[in-house]
């Protein structure tokens, strides 16, 4: 059984951000980023207790294909994304939403 998710609107924006950044440098690459992080989050919606907690009740899930990961939180009746930041950002980034 998969969890509802909810992706907070910081978290939508750094989707966006990143899939203008890619289309920028190829033709069709935002969408493959987007199909990638899709995946990634169906991952997480199915199985989400497989991922790594790395600060406090906050849980990591890295993309194949993009070095990005899925920042969020395992809540009784949902998932709530709280990031999609690539892996080089500063974590104190992240940090500041939780």
């Amino acid at each position: 059984m998969s969890l509802p998710l909810r992706v907070r609107p910081e978290a939508a924006q750094d989707l966006e951000d990143a899939a203008a950044w890619y289309e920028e440098q190829s033709r069709g690459l935002g969408q493959e980023f987007l199909d990638e992080v899709r995946r990634a989050l169906e991952r997480v919606a199915e199985h989400p207790e497989l991922y790594p907690s790395i600060h406090r009740n906050t849980r990591r899930a890295l993309t194949h294909r993009f070095p990005f990961g899925v920042f969020f939180h395992l809540k009784d009746d949902s998932i709530v994304v709280v990031a999609v930041l690539h892996g080089s950002r500063d974590p104190h980034h992240w940090k500041q939403r939780t």
